[in-house]
């Protein structure tokens, strides 16, 4: 179901079939085919990060290009783990970053470009309505409702859950997820069925394991979803695709790169 894009000289990228077949163009890029050096080596695309900003740039600019875009084609957000979802209803150039998690367009020519580090990034369409959407996904934005709004703003354009397609791309897998009891506890409190998208720590019996795409999931097909697939990467294990804030912090270093993940329609 996935397959992974190689632009000769340039960036290493992740697609769906099920978006394939959707007829929208999409990437969920890896750390490979950029510009950036050392802890950023070498398609980090996040803006945050502390590495050079040319460089940052001048990798966003090699995304947009495989996407078929101009680099202010590209929207991007200025991410608060939130359920905040923004609509775009005129074309770029994009030059600010709201704040908010999630975008969705009818427009053609607009590339939605999310940022990650471990939290999920999840794509969107309605390919008989036209509209893309796209979101950020850790657990507070998921256990918030931004699955959800992502859902109803794609319907306030004329889309329907029916026909929409929802793909989640690389991220942290629960084997790899270790959260507090007191983190369990918030999210269970506010979403019951998440009851079984946690398990023990075998090293570490008083942690658990938190499977996120599985309660993502959870929470879109209670948003009426039922087109929904999963990548299944996990980007603490695999250190030479993707960049990892948890595997950054337990080797105690400084900062880590941003994955981007772009979705847009012809």
């Amino acid at each position: 179901m996935i397959q992974k894009q190689t632009c000769p000289g340039g960036p290493v990228y992740f697609s769906h079939q099920a978006l394939e077949s959707a007829g929208v163009r999409h990437g969920f890029f890896t750390r490979k085919g950029g510009l950036s050096t050392g802890l950023y080596d070498s398609l980090n695309c996040g803006l945050g990060s502390d590495d050079d900003t040319k460089m940052v740039r001048a990798n966003r600019g090699r995304v947009a290009a495989t996407m078929g875009l101009n680099l202010t084609q590209m929207a991007g957000l200025y991410q608060v783990h939130s359920p905040k979802c923004v609509t775009l209803t005129h074309p770029g150039p994009y030059t600010n970053r709201p704040q908010a998690d999630a975008y969705v367009t009818a427009l053609a020519s607009t590339g939605l470009a999310i940022l990650t580090a471990d939290c999920l990034p999840v794509l969107f369409c309605d390919p008989k309505a036209g509209v893309i959407g796209a979101a950020h996904a850790g657990w507070r934005g998921a256990m918030d409702g931004v699955i959800k709004a992502t859902v109803s703003a794609m319907q306030s354009l004329g889309a329907t859950p029916d026909h929409i397609v929802m793909v989640i791309g690389p991220g942290i897998q629960q084997i790899s997820y270790q959260v507090s009891p007191k983190l369990k506890l918030e999210i269970t409190a506010r979403h019951e069925t998440a009851e079984t998208c946690f398990t023990t720590d075998p090293s570490a019996p008083e942690k658990w394991l938190f499977d996120l795409p599985s309660f993502v999931l959870q929470r879109s097909k209670e948003a009426g979803l039922r087109q929904v697939y999963d990548c299944r990467l996990n980007t603490y294990d695999e250190d030479d695709l993707f960049f990892s804030h948890r595997r950054a912090t337990h080797r105690s270093e400084p900062d880590s790169g941003r994955l981007i993940s772009v979705i847009t329609q012809s």
